[in-house]
């Protein structure tokens, strides 16, 4: 490239880099907006995880080529200069506009040598400078998605550069530069599908140029040569095998093409191009004046526009429309060009028709010529036809200079030209700062685009301004009134301000305008496959009413009928059978969008929820596995894998469930609920220490945490530090008065280490204030009474109790032992209690021993589905999981543990026996 820009002087370059500096030094000012949001902060393509093969099978918007809903648009190279941007900068808008920047700085050099082979060095430069201060180019250059504009830039003209090197001395063919001239196409074609028109500019100017030939010449020739009153010359048969070469390398780029795209077309709707779907001769008449309107933007850019699809362009529907006479000047004056250029011979036709060459022959593919594209007029393709434009303009200028009268205000024109469009592109950059003022700025020239009106609503939306975004979304089915999308974005605000009813009424309007099935029809090709995400809406809307759960899954199955292949209808409706407790029929619903896409990893993790449901952890764990093999980072899948090993109670798993807790920690480091499951698996482990600093860690990013609360306590019960868990009792009581569990461990806490009688007797009258039937509570008041030596009401407390658990002996044991005590003493004596209280003490610890066998309490996140804005994913939540769950596993250690220490109560407890007996 450096040698190809050889002659181009340090002063051009220093000229040309410092206007294009002045122009856009704003837009690194800008962020991620409009088609950037699918291309660059959507697609997975970028990850550093995604494989780089992918970035050859997926569209520019990182869909499989293989999909329906793909868009065909096949850029690879410009997808892998996003994912250096992501390695080097992740989702920093300011590298990926700096980028933009530098590439429009080299395409305005490689232009300018461009230049140099049709004008003098002061047209050259002139035209540079328009070409390079243009405000048309703001979309491709201020926008981050018009990067393959100009990649594909860059690389046409290489291409064409290096083919100019393909004649030798005495018209010979210098096969090198033709080799380096195919390649240059291929990736051009890599970058942006337009890539390939360089070869055509390629033909005209071997033809033309090269050869010197002009029509007429040609003509005579084959006139010559069809009456046998000659034969073909020898440079012109060299000339045919170079195009032959050219055109044999195009039609295997072709193919190779339709390969990738699968020979399937892109599916458009009315509303991205009402023309394509016009019946004759609306269609021809407005496809025709669309080429007025581009041109008109090239010679007057006052009035530009991000969107103009829909309503921006009524269609010309009559020959009598005023609009026809602008097609007719177009045709008129193009025609006018183009018989100068190839009748003529001389330097000027020469330049004029490699203008032409650069204007008309990269519009095709944008022009509906051959196949309908999916918009109206799209300002970015207009980038290279431009060079075309600038090189007229430049030209012309030239001509006018040339002449001694108008010498002074054809310079005095050229420099209000230049500067009013550098002010211009510095202005429009500004519209590129966010998507509303993007949009707003769209609204100011057309306010009959119903999409912009929903594109503003979505920036508003994404502020959670709902409020503002509904008045824009109903604005929009005004201006649109069969705008399926904008009735779909009424009732999706209209949800989000919970106004079901609303919402529902408006997923209804949007559902009636639904193309209706046609008998052996394929319904996929008359509707934009996102449209159908009105029935999953809908569904998602009434499901939360149990009693319309049915007729959500007819919704769903409704889609599914219409596409069998509507992966999103596959996921939500093995939600709502999970939902509706049908495992089973859920599991066969999750299988059948795998077969539509196995690489999907909230697919596989939704598959593990269901074979939890199932009863299945083994098959669960498998999936879950599954899951973070296409994602190491899947947050839900990294957080129930790990709890479902923990659960399992096989040590062996315990190590990789702490690096997948830590992963999970590291990716939501502000998730409570991370830390307090590290803090249970060390408490598994005996770890006590870091199990302290784990629920610690917890507590302080959620201190109303039930679980994490009770859980400290517990573990500082467990090892001696009974006095240090009673504060954090406190505070899970302030928080929770009615946690039984914690009241039976500050119960016992006051009771066998505070001596702390009265505290003791109010934390168990509390508990059966709660639960009257609560065994533990009552047993452990009869407790207290007995060390208040009531033993009367001792007694008929552990009557009572007794009635309630009639098979737990310790109840029936200390039952014997009061009234042993009552029997020696007499009914109305109240005996004294041994010095050290043991027969209390030990019919407590008899009694709390349930509570120190380690029974735990666990929790686990739940995650909550979304259909929100058709580019979220789906995912559901984890059923088994519950607030508060009890599970009573305990190690071999503490089994042993817990063992001895009830032998050692029972002894004791005979000992008591004997001496109230010896009394």
């Amino acid at each position: 490239l450096l040698e190809k820009m050889a002659d181009v002087s340090l002063k051009e370059a220093v000229l040309i880099v410092g206007v294009v500096a002045a122009c856009y030094w704003n837009s690194l000012f800008c962020g991620f907006v409009f088609d950037d949001v699918s291309a660059i902060l959507d697609n997975k393509d970028l990850h550093p995880s995604t494989p780089l093969k992918n970035l050859f099978q997926n569209d520019f918007w990182g869909t499989p080529m293989s999909e329906e809903r793909s868009h065909k648009s096949y850029r690879p190279l410009t997808v892998l200069t996003f994912r250096l941007n992501y390695l080097f900068s992740e989702l920093n808008a300011v590298s990926y506009h700096f980028l933009n920047l530098v590439f429009h700085v080299i395409v305005c050099l490689v232009f300018l040598k461009v230049c140099k082979l049709f004008l003098d060095n002061r047209s050259s430069v002139v035209a540079s400078l328009l070409f390079a201060v243009h405000p048309i180019h703001t979309e491709a250059v201020t926008g981050v998605v018009g990067r393959a504009e100009l990649l594909s830039s860059i690389f046409f003209l290489a291409a064409f550069l290096s083919y100019t090197k393909s004649k030798g001395p005495d018209n010979t063919i210098v096969w090198t530069p033709i080799a380096v001239t195919v390649f240059l196409v291929a990736v051009a074609t890599l970058c942006k599908e337009q890539g390939i028109t360089v070869v055509g500019i390629c033909c005209v100017y071997e033809v033309f140029i090269a050869q010197g030939y002009t029509l007429p010449s040609l003509l005579d020739t084959a006139v010559q040569i069809l009456r046998g009153k000659g034969s073909i010359p020898f440079s012109m048969l060299q000339t045919l095998l170079k195009l032959i070469v050219l055109m044999f390398s195009t039609l295997l780029l072709v193919v190779v093409r339709v390969q990738v795209i699968q020979s399937q077309l892109p599916v458009f709707t009315r509303f991205d191009n009402p023309a394509a779907v016009s019946p004759s001769p609306a269609r021809q008449l407005t496809f025709n004046y669309l080429l007025p309107v581009n041109a008109w933007l090239l010679l007057n850019p006052s009035e530009l526009c991000c969107d103009w699809t829909m309503g921006t362009i009524p269609l010309v529907e009559s020959l009598l429309d005023v609009r026809n006479i602008a097609t007719l000047t177009f045709f008129c004056f193009l025609g006018s060009l183009m018989v100068f250029s190839l009748r003529y011979p001389g330097d000027s036709s020469k330049t004029v028709l490699m203008a032409l060459c650069l204007i008309v022959l990269p519009f095709i593919p944008a022009s509906n010529l051959f196949f309908p594209v999916g918009f109206v007029v799209a300002e970015r393709v207009l980038y290279v036809p431009s060079m075309g434009f600038c090189i007229l303009v430049a030209h012309g200028w030239k001509k006018l200079s040339n002449k001694s009268v108008l010498r002074k205000i054809s310079w005095v024109c050229l420099a209000a030209v230049l500067f009013t469009h550098a002010l211009k592109t510095l202005h429009r950059n500004w519209d590129w700062e966010s998507e509303y003022t993007l949009f707003m700025s769209a609204l100011k020239v057309n306010k009959n685009n119903a999409k912009l009106w929903n594109n503003v609503g979505h920036a508003l939306e994404n502020e959670k301004n709902f409020e503002r975004a509904l008045q824009f979304f109903i604005q929009a089915t005004q201006v649109q009134p069969d705008d399926i999308g904008a009735h779909m974005n009424v009732g999706r605000t209209y949800k989000n301000l919970n106004k079901t009813k609303e919402a529902e009424e408006s997923y209804m309007i949007a559902k009636s305008l639904m193309p209706q099935i046609i008998p052996g029809k394929k319904y996929a090709a008359r509707v934009a496959p996102n449209h159908l995400n009105v029935y999953i809406n809908l569904a998602n809307l009434i499901r939360a009413n149990e009693s319309r759960l049915e007729e959500a899954d007819q919704l769903y199955r409704q889609a599914i009928s219409m596409r069998p292949d509507f992966k999103q209808a596959y996921i939500s409706r093995g939600e709502l059978l999970l939902k509706m407790n049908k495992p089973l029929k859920a599991k066969e619903a999750y299988l059948r969008a795998l077969e539509l896409d196995r690489t999907n990893a909230d697919l596989w993790y939704n598959l593990a929820i269901v074979y939890i449901e199932l009863k299945d952890p083994t098959e669960a764990l498998k999936n879950f596995n599954r899951a973070l093999e296409l994602n190491p980072t899947h947050k839900l899948a990294l957080f129930n894998s790990a709890l479902l090993m923990q659960e399992s109670g096989d040590a062996r798993l315990r190590p990789e469930a702490k690096q997948r807790l830590l992963h999970y920690v590291k990716e939501e480091p502000q998730d409570s609920n991370g830390y307090f499951n590290l803090g249970m698996l060390a408490m598994d482990d005996k770890k006590d220490l870091e199990a302290e600093a784990w629920m610690k860690k917890a507590i302080r990013l959620q201190p109303n945490f039930r679980s994490a609360l009770f859980n400290l306590a517990l573990l500082y019960s467990q090892t001696g530090k009974e006095l240090m868990a009673l504060p954090v009792l406190e505070d899970l009581l302030s928080y929770y008065p009615d946690h039984t569990k914690g009241l039976i461990l500050k119960g016992d806490i006051l009771m066998n280490q505070k001596k702390d009688i009265v505290g003791a007797k109010k934390c168990f009258e509390k508990i059966l204030e709660l639960d009257p039937n609560n065994v533990q509570g009552k047993h452990n008041l009869c407790v207290v009474y007995f060390e208040e030596r009531d033993l009367i009401k001792a007694e008929k407390c552990l009557v009572e109790t007794l009635a309630l658990a009639p098979h737990e002996e310790y109840i029936q044991r200390h039952l014997n032992i009061v009234r042993s005590k009552i029997a020696s003493l007499g009914a109305m004596e109240q005996s004294s209690l041994p010095s050290d209280g043991t027969a209390a003490t030990e019919a407590k610890k008899n009694s709390f021993q349930n509570l120190k066998e380690a029974k735990r309490e666990k929790t686990t996140t739940q995650s909550t589905a979304d259909n929100k804005k058709q580019h979220s994913k789906n995912k559901i939540p984890t059923e088994k999981s519950s607030v508060d769950k009890e599970t009573p596993k305990k190690s071999t250690k503490e089994i042993k543990d817990i063992e001895k220490k009830r032998v050692a109560a029972l002894k004791r407890l005979e000992e008591i026996e004997r001496i109230l007996n010896g009394e």
